[in-house]
């Protein structure tokens, strides 16, 4: 369908477009002005749509909506976008703390002792960047980790396990 120059292919929620589609390709659909007719106007667009068969098969078809038990939230956009982007809104004093442990858990999974100093002193250089500057929230207490003890703590765990 071509409205001027500009081409508008009809999808399946495009119901405006429906009436122009199938009653009149040259114009656009007219729309009453008066608010009570667009109600019953929007209706029988919809009814219409139905009877074509323009809403079988849509994605998600047959399956629940999500997420219908949550409260309203009307932050709901931005929570799901840092779950699904893994963001982070903590201060870095804070976000430092939880990379240290996050760290120091993996390291037995490791198994190379190259493998345990590289993150271990690319965690050090991240402390150390942190804490040469100033930064909003509270103040970092975390000083770089000693490498020499933790590498030796892993040896004796890795011997203890084979």
């Amino acid at each position: 369908m071509t409205w001027g120059r500009k081409k508008c292919p009809p999808g399946p929620f495009d119901i405006l477009s429906y009436e122009v589609s199938v009653t009149n390709p040259t114009k656009p659909p007219r729309r009453p002005r008066n608010p009570d007719e667009q109600g019953a106007w929007l209706d029988d667009q919809v009814r219409r749509a139905q009877e074509d068969g323009l809403f079988d098969d849509l994605p998600g078809a047959g399956k629940p909506l999500r997420n219908l038990e949550e409260v309203s939230d009307p932050l709901w956009w931005a929570k799901s976008l840092m779950r699904r982007e893994r963001l982070s809104v903590l201060p870095p004093t804070l976000e430092i703390r939880g990379k240290v442990e996050k760290t120091l858990a993996a390291l037995p999974e490791l198994r190379r002792e190259e493998e345990v100093r590289v993150r271990l002193e690319a965690l050090n250089d991240e402390i150390r960047k942190l804490n040469s500057r100033v930064h909003e929230g509270p103040p970092t207490r975390q000083a770089p980790l000693d490498v020499a003890r933790l590498v030796r703590q892993w040896r004796r765990e890795r011997r203890e396990r084979e």
